[in-house]
């Protein structure tokens, strides 16, 4: 789930090659979910959330060789620790639901993590948002209501626990942009991931089962997809503006119902299609608003805050 506007300093000149990097990261986001899915079926997801972030430290690995460990001092522990915590909760919830209900509909139901980032703006970042980005975020948790239909039909607790999950993805967008700031992004995603590592492990020693070879290159997999497409909505963000390449995100939702209907036979119905568009057009509006704010009254760059 894509962070609603940069925290990059860098000039943003490249709405194609942004765009590029947002699809790519599409990509690397549906084949993640679907592996998650598949693999659930003998592994449990706590146990995965794992291995995700364990091969995901992997990856970033050589980042660290290069600039070494002088790029992950900081001042702000205490933050960083609240952010693996909700990071954490929010993946855990994530991973437990996509193993348990219809793809489509999970990911359908994410995108309301940006309504979620709008509402803890207000609060934990002090920012002032006005009528009309009020108004998108109630379409948005509307369109949500199209998707579950409570009182016609009975709501799957999955569900339940996608919207806790985009909840946390929300609190946890807020907290990347405090720690932005003041932190280079490469640094709060490296960090994030040598936290969650060794805390992850805790609650799947509850669940733990070795996985043979052929698991464990699929949990390499998902640790591999998870942090490239993280890293490319990185890229996306730090070379185009956010309204630029934000909708391409939004493919995420027919990639998945294609992936799944053909591997998992499930199939999107016309509700949950109605209810994600509302969705997501509710969340191109904030990010217009959002990004309209941003021009009339720029934050304070910060020049180590670039992406590299």
């Amino acid at each position: 789930m894509p962070i609603l506007s940069s925290p990059v300093a860098a000039a943003r000149t490249d709405p194609l090659g942004g765009a590029l990097w947002m699809l790519a990261s599409t990509v690397f986001f549906t084949a993640m979910t679907a592996m998650i899915r598949y693999l659930s079926g003998s592994i449990d997801p706590l146990e995965i959330v794992f291995f995700r972030n364990l091969f995901g430290l992997v990856v970033l690995l050589p980042w660290l060789l290069r600039h070494g460990l002088g790029k992950l001092a900081t001042q702000r522990l205490p933050l960083y620790s609240l952010r693996a915590l909700v990071g954490l909760i929010a993946m855990s919830c994530w991973f437990t639901a996509i193993a348990r209900m219809n793809l489509g509909d999970a990911v359908a139901l994410s995108f309301t993590a940006p309504m979620f980032a709008t509402v803890g703006a207000v609060f934990i970042l002090g920012e002032i948002v006005r009528v009309r980005r009020w108004v998108a975020v109630l379409a948005g948790f509307a369109g949500a209501m199209v998707i579950l239909r409570p009182g016609f039909t009975e709501i799957p607790p999955a569900a339940l626990i996608v919207l806790f999950s985009s909840l946390m993805m929300g609190l946890s967008v807020c907290l990347v942009k405090l720690l932005a700031r003041t932190e280079e992004v490469m640094a709060i995603v490296f960090t994030m991931v040598l936290m969650l590592t060794p805390v992850s492990l805790i609650p799947a020693l509850f669940v733990w089962q070795t996985p043979d070879l052929a698991q464990i290159a699929w949990l390499a997999a998902i640790g591999a997809c998870g942090t490239l497409g993280h890293i490319c909505i990185t890229r996306a963000f730090s070379i185009a503006e956010a309204t630029a390449v934000l909708p391409y995100d939004f493919m995420r939702l027919p990639l998945m119902a294609v992936l799944a209907w053909l591997v998992f036979d499930q199939v999107l119905d016309g509700w949950t299609g109605l209810g994600a568009a509302i969705i997501i057009g509710s969340s191109l509006y904030i990010a217009h608003r959002e990004a309209f704010h941003h021009q009339r009254h720029p934050p304070v760059s910060n020049p180590q805050g670039a992406a590299d």
